[in-house]
C-alpha cells in the first residue's frame, strides 16, 4: 500500500464507528451458495502461504526485496505468470516505464555534532551538502489554524538569494503547494540542499515524507515541525546533509494480467461484463513486503488457481481478469498505466474491479471500503455500484458473524484509478501504519495502542508479520465476493442492469490527467 502523507503518522484510516451489522444500502448481487461455498473451502491459508514464501525466497535471494525496477520484482512476475499459465490463463506481462527510485544508504542531517532525525523525500538526488540552514522569509510559527495554508516556499520571493561563496540548505515549511515547487524554487535561488519541516497543526508534526514527483538534482529530506522551529529560532545553523540514492526516470517494470482462455470466454453470456480482480506485486525496497503486498497478491493468485481447479471457471456469469499491478508504491502507477491504456470498448466493458491490498496484518482489523459512502458524513461515496460490492463483503461477514467496519476511499490503493473513471469498486484491508484502538480489540483481539502492522513498509515485513486468521478470515471474504460477482445473474443496480456510462472514456481522460493528485504526499 502506498504511503499516507506523513510516513512516520500514525493516523487511523478508518471512518464511522466499529460495526458487526449491516449498512443500510441494498443488498449486493447474489451467487448459488453452493457454488460460492465451493470456491471459500477450496482457498485455503496453506494454499495462500505457499505463495508467500516463494515471495519471502524471492527478496531473500534479491538484496530483501521484491520492488519494483528491482530484481525481486521481476523474479515475482515471472513466479505468477507460471503459477496462472499451469492453471490455464492466458497471461500478458504488460510493460511500462515508470521514475524508479530507491535510497541506497541512509539519509543523514547532522546538527552541531548531532544528527537529527530526518525521512528522504521519494525522487531527492544524491549530495553531501555542508552550509547555513536558511529559512525562507515566510515561515509561521506557530502555524495557522488551517491546514495546508502556509505559503512557505510557494512563490521564488520567498527565499534569500543562497550566499555565494558557500553551499547552503534551504528550510521550507510544508503547507499550500506541492513539494516539487518549494524544491525547485529553492534551487532558483541558488540553494544546494533543502529541508521541509512540517507545518505543526494537529496531525502534522511529525517528520514529513513525500514525493517530489520526478527526480530531483539536489539532496530533499523532510523533519518535524519541532525540530523546524528549533532551526528557525537558531537563525542559521550550520547543517550536513548526506544522501545516496539511485534515480531512473525511464525504468521498465510490468502489470501482470491474467485473462481465462478462449476456449472458456466464448461460452460465457455476459463477455462485456468484465471484473477485474486486482493487488500491488510490488513491496518497497526497504523489504520483502510479505504483508504489503505479498498477502494480496497471494490471496487472489490462489483465488484464480483454484478458480480453474474447482471448475467453476466453466460456470461463469462474466469474465474474471486477475491482475497484478507494479510500481503502486511509487504511486499506483500500474494500475494507473493500465487504466489510461484501455480503448473506448475495453473500458466499458470493465464490470467492477475488487481490490486486496494488506489482508494478513499481524494485529490486524476487518476493514471493508465503504462503497456507498455512508460511514461518516464526509465519506465519498464510490461510483454506482460500489455500495453493492460493499454489501457483499459485509453481508459474507454478518453471515459468519464476524465484525467488521468501512474504510474510505483514501486513493492508498489500486481502486483509485478505477473509480476516477465511474467504475465500482470495492475490497478488503487489514491495515497499515494506523493504531488499533480499544473498541477495535473489543471486536478482533490484538493489542490496543499498536499498528496494525508494526512491519509496515520495513524489512521486518517478513513470514513473521502474517497473521493466519486474518489470512483465513479475508481470503475466504475474498474468494466468496470473486464468486458472487462473476457467478450471479443479476447485476449491481437495482434493476439487475450494469452498464457503463457512454461518457466513461471522456471521464478517464480527464480523471488521469491529474492522476497525481490523489497522492496527497506530493504537498
Amino acid at each position: 500500500m502506498k504511503k499516507a502523507v506523513i510516513a512516520a503518522s500514525a493516523a487511523v484510516l478508518t471512518v464511522g464507528l466499529v460495526s458487526a451489522s449491516p449498512a443500510q444500502a441494498k443488498p449486493g448481487p447474489a451467487a448459488p451458495q453452493g457454488q460460492t461455498t465451493k470456491l471459500t473451502k477450496a482457498v485455503t491459508v496453506n494454499g495462500i502461504l505457499k505463495h508467500l514464501r516463494q515471495f519471502q525466497a524471492i527478496a531473500n535471494r534479491n538484496d530483501g526485496n521484491r520492488a519494483s525496477g528491482l530484481p525481486g520484482y521481476e523474479a515475482s512476475v515471472n513466479y505468477v505468470t507460471r503459477e496462472l499459465e499451469k492453471s490455464g490463463y492466458e497471461v500478458t506481462k504488460q510493460p511500462f516505464q515508470f521514475p524508479f527510485f530507491q535510497e541506497l544508504s541512509p539519509t543523514t542531517l547532522t546538527v552541531g555534532g548531532e544528527e537529527v532525525a530526518s525521512s528522504i523525500f521519494t525522487y531527492s538526488g544524491s549530495g553531501n551538502v555542508t552550509g547555513p540552514i536558511v529559512p525562507t522569509n515566510d515561515v509561521q510559527i506557530p502555524p495557522p489554524a488551517e491546514a495546508g495554508t502556509t505559503d512557505s516556499g510557494c512563490e521564488p520571493a520567498d527565499f534569500e538569494p543562497a550566499p555565494g561563496d558557500t553551499d547552503a540548505i534551504a528550510l521550507v515549511q510544508r503547507g499550500a503547494c506541492d513539494f516539487a515547487v518549494k524544491v525547485d524554487n529553492a534551487v532558483a535561488a541558488g540553494y544546494d540542499a533543502v529541508i521541509v519541516f512540517n507545518e505543526g497543526q494537529p496531525g502534522r508534526t511529525d517528520a514529513v515524507a513525500g514525493t517530489l514527483g520526478t527526480p530531483k538534482d539536489v539532496p530533499v529530506t523532510g523533519i518535524t515541525y519541532e525540530q523546524g522551529v528549533a532551526f528557525v529560532e537558531a537563525g542559521t545553523p550550520t547543517g550536513t546533509l548526506v544522501t545516496e540514492v539511485e534515480a531512473d526516470p525511464n525504468r521498465v517494470t510490468w502489470n501482470v494480467i491474467a485473462d481465462l482462455p478462449q476456449k472458456k470466454l466464448k461460452k460465457i453470456k455476459n463477455k462485456d461484463q468484465v471484473v477485474v480482480v486486482g493487488a500491488h506485486l510490488d513491496s518497497v525496497a526497504e523489504g520483502p513486503g510479505i504483508n504489503d503486498n505479498g498477502s494480496g497478491s497471494a490471496g487472489i493468485l490462489e483465488i484464480a488457481k483454484q478458480l480453474s481447479a474447482t471448475k467453476l471457471d466453466k460456470k461463469l456469469q462474466r469474465p474474471v481478469r486477475f491482475a497484478f499491478w507494479g510500481a503502486e508504491e511509487l504511486g499506483l502507477l500500474g494500475s494507473e498505466h493500465y487504466v489510461a491504456n484501455l480503448s473506448d470498448d475495453e473500458l466499458s466493458e470493465i464490470y467492477a474491479n475488487l481490490n486486496f491490498d494488506m489482508i494478513g496484518s499481524p494485529n490486524y482489523a476487518r476493514f471493508v471500503y465503504d462503497g456507498d459512502g455512508s460511514a461518516d458524513e464526509d465519506a465519498t461515496a464510490g461510483p454506482a455500484g460500489s455500495g453493492e460490492i460493499e454489501q457483499v463483503f459485509t453481508g459474507y461477514f454478518d453471515k459468519k458473524n464476524l465484525a467488521h467496519e468501512p474504510t474510505a476511499f483514501d486513493g492508498r490503493s489500486d481502486y483509485g484509478p478505477f473509480i476516477a473513471v465511474g467504475i465500482p469498486a470495492g475490497g478488503l484491508f487489514t491495515g497499515a501504519e494506523g493504531v488499533k484502538t480499544e473498541e477495535q480489540v473489543a471486536l478482533y483481539g490484538g493489542t490496543a495502542g499498536v499498528a496494525y502492522d508494526r512491519c509496515y513498509h520495513q524489512a521486518c515485513d517478513d513470514m513473521t508479520n502474517i497473521n493466519v486468521n486474518a489470512l483465513n478470515e479475508m481470503g475466504d471474504a475474498a474468494a466468496f465476493a470473486v464468486a458472487t460477482l462473476g457467478l450471479s445473474k443479476s447485476g449491481l443496480y437495482p434493476d439487475g442492469s450494469r452498464m457503463m456510462k457512454k461518457n466513461a472514456k471522456k471521464a478517464q481522460g480527464k480523471a488521469l490527467g491529474h492522476r497525481h493528485g490523489h497522492a496527497g504526499a506530493s504537498r
